[in-house]
């Protein structure tokens, strides 16, 4: 490893798990909200549901479930790849433990509006780390270099978890559809401003250097 190589990492490694710590905040709130999730965390909430599950439990199992669907993509992995699968686990459970629960309608929705805004925060720093993928947005990826194009790749795959949680009993509401509309928006403000430059180790607002994942395509963690 050279100079500029370790001069940089241990900012990337801050950004990485502090947006991954974040991400499962985020999550958290929004399950709080009892507004509705995104579709992973609809699926995720179903099969918590069904099973009696702790839901961190939940996303760490389906997340090392997605990572065997990158063998035959032949995707590779990266230390942001397998702390993805463990940390945001671990986070959202422990944000849930000590969240209160919001009863008032204007509570509920600040608790979601703010989840969303904390999720795309939480894109930007561990998607600008540079430090790999999520094994779901290696998925998308890796559909994507056999053809397929993103947006068909992603839209599948969201319908379809989308439609398999609510099944199992996720809940679909007000906030899957705000969620929808402008997780995008903020992927594409944030990445580039929280991503990390090669050669300084400083965020910077431009080009951003992303191993395996489409820069400004909303997080599919």
């Amino acid at each position: 490893m050279d100079a500029r190589t370790s001069g940089r990492l241990p900012r990337r490694l801050f950004n990485l798990y502090t947006g991954l710590v974040l991400f499962g905040v985020s999550m958290a709130l929004m399950l709080a909200s009892g507004l509705g999730l995104d579709p992973w965390d609809v699926l995720h909430q179903g099969l918590a549901e069904r099973t009696g599950l702790p839901f961190g439990w939940i996303v760490i199992g389906i997340g090392a479930l997605v990572l065997l669907s990158w063998i035959p993509l032949r995707q590779r992995l990266g230390v942001g790849t397998i702390s993805n699968v463990i940390v945001v686990g671990l986070a959202v459970d422990a944000a849930l433990a000590v969240l209160p629960q919001p009863h008032h309608l204007a509570l509920r929705v600040a608790f979601l509006v703010a989840g969303i805004v904390i999720n795309g925060i939480a894109t930007g720093l561990y998607i600008g780390a540079g430090l790999g993928p999520g094994p779901r947005d290696g998925l998308m990826t890796g559909l994507a270099r056999r053809g397929y194009s993103i947006r068909l790749a992603r839209t599948s795959i969201e319908v379809s978890v989308l439609a398999l949680g609510w099944l199992l009993g996720g809940t679909i509401g007000m906030g899957t559809v705000l969620y929808a509309v402008s997780i995008g928006p903020l992927a594409g403000f944030f990445i580039p401003r929280l991503a990390v430059t090669a050669g300084t180790g400083r965020p910077h607002g431009h080009r951003v250097p992303i191993v395996g994942a489409a820069p400004l395509a909303p997080p599919a963690r």
